[in-house]
């Protein structure tokens, strides 16, 4: 049973919805918008928050693949 099943709260500063995904902490410094706690490995974020680090990081995300395709 992972931190997500059990409820934990999302990682953004001031958010207390619970979390959906959970992404590294590298790949969540990648949005410069969000004001993330990356004093963990692993950064939960709730289903808003998640669509916001989508919607800010899809150029890079795809630029990434690219290198590897």
């Amino acid at each position: 049973m992972g931190r997500i099943e059990r409820g934990v709260n999302c990682s953004v500063n001031g958010c207390t919805n619970t979390a959906e995904r959970s992404i590294s902490g590298s790949k969540a410094s990648m949005a410069s918008d969000l004001i993330v706690n990356t004093s963990n490995k692993r950064v939960y974020l709730c289903k808003q928050h998640y669509k916001e680090w989508k919607k800010a990081t899809k150029e890079d995300r795809e630029n990434e693949r690219a290198r590897w395709g």
